[in-house]
């Protein structure tokens, strides 16, 4: 299975995976964030925060030369 790169998720697609997350319950109303400049780089954030295994489980990776085989460090 193709894991996806968290960066190609929307933001209502991102929010849906976090807040199924045990950590979800602390993210701010979806509508809150959705149409927001910081919006998006907070959930990003949030993503980061989980590392690169938890990401695999989900089925992402941080970036597209995660998925193609690459490391799996974030910068």
């Amino acid at each position: 299975m193709a894991l996806t790169p968290v960066v190609e998720l929307g933001v209502a697609e991102a929010y849906a995976i976090l807040a199924a997350e045990p950590e979800g319950d602390g993210l701010p109303p979806l509508d809150a964030i959705e149409n927001e400049d910081w919006g998006r780089d907070f959930l990003l954030s949030r993503f980061e925060a989980l590392g690169p295994e938890r990401l695999a489980r989900l089925g992402l990776v941080w970036d597209e030369g995660d998925a193609a085989g690459g490391s799996a460090q974030s910068g």
